[in-house]
């Protein structure tokens, strides 16, 4: 594949370039976008021939759904053809940002975007670009990760230029995303509402909305290889780097010790900040031990880091599993294709 790719800089929602990139959605074009989560890749969602660019364009498995990105509540009964109270709720709670709610679809939408299923995956993002541009295309965006299928997803425009240039129509370059992980998916067609990929909201707060929540088990574990993804980033491995990524199971010490006795040559600690002055081997850090939200905000550009440092195996300290924690430990968990030790 071997396209001319627009690269367009904007800094506000107002940038004359949103509008180009909403005439080349509307015409069936593809386009990197950011988002407060990560950058997404964009195709009008009614198309299933725009929608198939996407696949191309990653390299990404037909079975694994697409979001459906949209800019205003009242685009939410287009899609789906059941708007429950749960929903609702949810909507009004955590609308526009990082919620991704799974829903039975409206007939019309594409088997390509919901990879056959009966339900379909559907935000709406706060980043004031991406409002803008869905807005001026006028059409609900279908966008995964602005990311070549199976590497770290992007945070940056430059991200997206290294794994898309040439693939793609357009790339919006703004600013980092705010968060650093994909969305949180909770799908309401289960008798009890289940997360099925953590992200930015996290399960306490879903509970705080909704009561019961259930986490479904392949956020922790591998999905069975005959089994149905109905969500993103369940099935496959993910946001992985070239260089070969271990979960170290450890508190700080055993991690500090452990990581000090892998003085091969292209060993890495990916550890938090404080740990840096204690590690006798590279570092590549992923923000502090006090603070989940910056072990997400730096997980992919650090994933990215390895591979320009030239990394062969990075031995990555577990996250907590609580909070946001939750979400970069899933991402952590696939990186590594569940490769974790124990010292």
């Amino acid at each position: 594949m071997d396209k001319t790719t627009l690269i367009l800089h904007v800094d506000s929602p107002d940038a004359p370039e949103i509008k180009t990139v909403a005439e080349i959605l509307k015409n069936g074009g593809t386009a990197a976008i950011p988002t407060e989560t990560v950058y997404g890749l964009a195709a009008n969602a009614l198309s299933a021939e725009a929608a198939a660019k996407i696949f191309v364009a990653k390299g990404r498995p037909a079975d694994n759904p697409l979001i459906v990105h949209i800019s205003h509540i009242s685009q939410l009964g287009d899609i789906v053809s059941e708007i429950p109270e749960t929903a609702v709720k949810l909507a009004e709670s955590f609308w526009p940002g990082p919620l991704t709610i799974i829903l039975p679809k409206q007939p019309h939408i594409p088997e390509i975007v919901t990879a056959g299923l009966d339900t379909v995956a559907v935000r709406m993002p706060s980043h004031p670009i991406a409002h803008a541009l869905i807005e001026q295309a006028g059409i609900p965006l279908a966008a995964p990760s602005a990311n070549r299928s199976g590497r770290p997803s992007p945070t940056s425009w430059r991200h997206c230029v290294e794994d898309l240039d040439g693939r793609v129509d357009a790339i919006l370059c703004a600013d980092d995303s705010d968060i650093g992980v994909e969305s949180t998916v909770i799908t309401l067609a289960t008798p009890v509402p289940k997360v099925l990929r953590p992200g930015g909201i996290t399960v306490e707060q879903l509970r705080s909305v909704l009561g019961e929540v259930e986490v479904d088990s392949a956020v922790l574990n591998e999905l069975a290889p005959d089994a149905v993804a109905a969500s993103p980033g369940m099935k496959y491995k993910h946001y992985a780097p070239k260089a070969s990524v271990i979960i170290v199971d450890a508190d700080t010490n055993a991690y500090i010790d452990f990581v000090n006795s892998k003085a091969d040559e292209g060993a890495f600690a990916l550890c938090f900040e404080e740990d840096v002055p204690h590690i006798n081997i590279p570092c590549v850090v992923c923000g502090t031990a006090e603070d989940e939200s910056t072990y997400a905000h730096a997980l992919f550009t650090a994933l990215r880091e390895l591979d320009e440092k030239g990394a062969v195996t990075a031995y990555a300290r577990k996250p907590s599993s609580d909070g946001v924690g939750l979400a970069v430990y899933n991402r952590l968990l696939r990186a590594a294709a569940f490769n974790i030790i124990k010292p």
